[in-house]
């Protein structure tokens, strides 16, 4: 599934000054020179701005750049008149994906927002249904999001033989943590995953559910009605979640690198007078004077920010899952591209995609400022 056999590193984000067009300027051009109309760098700043317009394919793209005239295509680099559909379709099936993801991470990784004085970043996968093949899975995508923010921060690819946790700790090689917590679920709750945020400076907050069924008898059976709770209920949606947390100093029994406190997560949801009740248990690098019982809470609510503000976003809004796109590292592309106009949208204070998107769609000179200034 990769395009490259060594990614771009992304562990120094790009000046602050640095503007979005010219950093997809310097994204490597597959093609040969000979023949070649357009630079690589303003066809993909007009596929970022129809997509900002809603387009969700190659055939919307080429609409937009058609529709927008001469003279936009021009702000965006293309001085030979209109593109066709064809042309992205071929470029965005060779372009270097990783290349791509990675400078685009590294732009996003100066613009991050903290949270409680940290950068933390949420890892999670999500797979491209509509782009499986005949005789060939569906590509699956590994991507960082900056809590808070909302801007993704990096996207690697999961081999067709391989699985979501090498991807995760590639995705994590390439991104500068030092000083960062990166939050993820339970699949992601391996050791080698834990040495490797803390060898680079970070740390971890990592989930352990039923799934992990020694560690989670083990946390279990820890005296948790003596240990005094912090709690939080919150109303919305028509239902009532009360979430309470209880943290220790971590058990000698607990080998994760670098762990400091262990947490009991109990999430209680009331609606329409139905109780559900969930209960995790947390293991964390982060000692308790950095990350007390209300921070570590918040660290791990604000982790479904990436199912919620970035994979449904995909789903929902730009209808991915059902996208036909499946031409070499076209689909990764174009995943790539929907993570970009989320991550402008988020940083210029939209929280609603699907009326940004509509309200981009209305004035072609809107998108286009928007990169132009980012």
């Amino acid at each position: 599934m990769s395009s490259s056999l060594i990614p771009a590193p992304v562990r120094t984000p790009v000046p602050d000054h640095e503007l979005l067009a010219e950093l997809l300027a310097g994204i490597p051009d597959p093609r040969r020179r000979r023949g070649v109309r357009h630079p690589v760098g303003a066809l993909i700043a007009v596929a970022v701005c129809a997509v900002l317009a809603g387009a969700r394919g190659f055939t919307a793209i080429g609409e937009w750049a058609r529709d927008a005239g001469s003279a936009a295509l021009e702000r965006l680099g293309l001085e030979r008149g209109r593109v066709d559909e064809s042309t992205l379709r071929r470029l965005f099936a060779r372009l270097d994906a990783d290349r791509l993801d990675a400078a685009l991470g590294a732009w996003a990784l100066a613009r991050t927002a903290l949270v409680e004085g940290r950068r933390v970043i949420a890892i999670d996968g999500k797979t491209l249904r509509g782009a499986r093949g005949a005789g060939s899975s569906a590509p699956h995508l590994v991507a960082a999001l900056a809590h808070g923010s909302g801007a993704v921060l990096g996207q690697v690819a999961v081999g067709e033989k391989s699985n979501e946790i090498p991807a995760a700790r590639e995705l994590l090689q390439l991104l500068d943590l030092d000083g960062v917590v990166v939050t993820m679920d339970a699949l992601h709750t391996q050791h080698d995953t834990a040495t490797l945020v803390t060898g680079a400076g970070g740390d971890y907050v990592l989930t352990v559910k039923a799934n992990q069924k020694s560690l989670y008898a083990q946390l279990k059976t820890l005296p948790w009605a003596s240990i005094p709770a912090v709690t939080k209920t919150v109303r919305g949606h028509g239902r009532r979640a009360t979430r309470t947390i209880k943290t220790v100093d971590v058990p000698a029994w607990v080998e994760f690198s670098g762990a400091m406190q262990v947490a009991q997560l109990r999430r209680t949801v009331t609606r329409k007078g139905r109780r559900t009740v969930e209960i995790v248990y947390l293991v964390t690098s982060a000692d308790a004077a950095t990350a007390p019982p209300v921070i570590l809470a918040a660290w791990v609510q604000s982790h479904w920010e990436i199912e919620n503000r970035l994979h449904w976003v995909r789903d929902v809004t730009f209808d991915e899952d059902r996208s036909q796109i499946r031409t070499g590292n076209a689909p990764r592309v174009m995943a790539g591209l929907r993570n970009t106009a989320i991550t402008l949208l988020r940083l210029d204070g939209h929280r609603n995609i699907a009326a940004a998107l509509r309200h981009h769609a209305r004035d072609t000179d809107r998108p286009i400022n928007l990169l132009l200034a980012a």
